[in-house]
């Protein structure tokens, strides 16, 4: 009997050994494709060989130095790289070990930089229904996600909540996708003058939303809305990349197509690829000068921070990146992947939606498609799907609730920036087989 108190307590789960490339490999011999890098994590794959010697040399240097006494070159050389590689107005860098922590960071300068610039009456954090930031208290109270929310409600700090950008469920049919995405855009103006201009902190966001509704990109316009009216009362924007960011999407921050820069943008899963835990809040000048000119320090922050073994794992990740070029094929790739699930699925009487950019792709799974009525949520088909593709050889990331945190099921693919075109076939061979053994199984029910 294992030890661990795993997610699931009941759960016979294979024991993984290895991993090479976009495969992991199992005790028992079976091999699995990795279609969704864990939780679009495993961005450069498994066993890395030029991770793997930057993080051998970095190890041979030095494994660890708090941050209360020093910095470190690989931090610093990682935090430059970050900066450089991003649009003007990402000017900081604050690293901790992963996206609960970027989050949680996050809601904290933000708070703290009001309080900086004297503006202490400002508390209210505003987000999105069906949004998922995080599993400390923080993140998770800002995330919208009820069925993640609900037993830990007593807890959480007061936050709320507008609607998500979510044109496949949300748009009338009268409107085009512009004027759907400023009439969601301004309840954010509506829940700032309801709460009061100089009551809010910010507005938090995923820029493409990731596991609770698998891969929801903004429609056109939206986010270009969203910075106007943010701008409008002073109040700061947070996104959300831990998933969709670094590269997933096809620029290195999913916020660059939306044709903004936010005041603060939380990273992790890509960022080191899972080769180290590791995470980081980038932020503009505005914020780091509201700190350098008060109290002079972020009241705030963790042992590992900084921690020089993860921002190797960091820095060596980023290079492979710009070295290979691989955003370069995580668009070639995304366009296959997108154009291969419309041939395996557009035609597919329970797939109801094919979104997402780049090598981040949802398909929205639905008992109906004229009405796009879900299943029974009792059935647990994101289950079977997840149950089958395994048996499958295949790793893919589906999860219920996709609508409201009950209704709905949706399956998450992120495979690694590496993919080639052969893969891709396998991905989509693989995941039809699964899906139509779940739905098979499940409708006989």
């Amino acid at each position: 009997m294992s030890k661990i108190l795993h997610r699931s307590v009941h759960a016979e789960l294979p024991v993984a050994i290895g991993g090479r490339g976009i495969e992991l490999f199992a005790a028992d011999g079976k091999t699995y494709f990795d279609a969704c890098g864990g939780a679009a994590v495993s961005c450069l794959g498994h066993s890395h060989p030029e991770v793997l010697a930057a993080l051998h040399a970095q190890l041979d240097r030095l494994a660890y130095a708090h941050t209360g006494f020093f910095t470190t070159d690989i931090a610093e050389r990682l935090a430059d790289r970050l900066v450089a590689d991003s649009p003007d107005g990402i000017d900081y860098v604050y690293l901790v070990s992963g996206g609960s922590e970027a989050v949680e960071a996050a809601l904290k300068m933000a708070r703290q930089y009001f309080v900086e610039k004297g503006e202490g009456g400002r508390r209210h954090v505003i987000a999105r229904r069906q949004s998922y930031h995080g599993n400390t208290l923080g993140a998770l109270a800002a995330g919208g996600n009820v069925w993640r929310r609900a037993q830990f409600k007593p807890l959480l700090i007061e936050t709320h909540h507008i609607a998500p950008c979510y044109a496949y469920r949300g748009r009338l049919p009268a409107e085009s996708e512009h004027q759907y995405g400023e009439r969601i855009a301004n309840e954010l103006e509506a829940k700032i003058l309801e709460l009061g201009p100089h009551e809010v902190i910010a507005f938090v966001a995923e820029t493409v939303v990731g596991a609770t509704a698998g891969a929801v990109p903004p429609v056109d316009g939206y986010f270009k809305k969203i910075r106007q009216i943010c701008d409008r009362y002073g109040v700061l924007l947070i996104l959300d990349e831990v998933m969709c960011g670094m590269g997933r999407t096809g620029t290195l921050h999913a916020f660059e197509q939306e044709g903004i820069v936010p005041d603060v943008v939380a990273i992790a899963k890509g960022l080191g690829g899972g080769y180290q835990p590791i995470g980081a809040v980038l932020f503009g000048r505005h914020i780091y000068d509201a700190f350098a000119s008060g109290s002079g320090f972020f009241q705030h922050g963790h042992t590992y921070m900084g921690h020089p073994m993860a921002a190797a794992a960091g820095l060596a990740v980023q290079d492979a990146i710009r070295e290979h070029r691989l955003l370069d094929n995580v668009v070639q790739m995304g366009k296959l992947l997108n154009r291969r699930l419309r041939e395996r699925f557009d035609n597919h009487h329970h797939v109801g939606d094919i979104r997402g950019r780049g090598l981040f792709r949802g398909l929205e799974i639905v008992a109906e498609r004229s009405d796009k009525s879900p299943f029974d949520p009792a059935l647990k088909l994101h289950a079977a799907v997840k149950r089958e593709a395994m048996a499958r050889g295949l790793m893919v990331y589906p999860m219920g609730g996709t609508i409201d945190g009950v209704l709905g099921d949706h399956i998450l693919l992120a495979p690694p920036f590496i993919v080639n075109a052969g893969q891709i076939d396998t991905i989509v061979e693989r995941l039809g087989d699964a899906l139509d053994a779940a739905l098979a199984a499940r409708v006989a029910q």
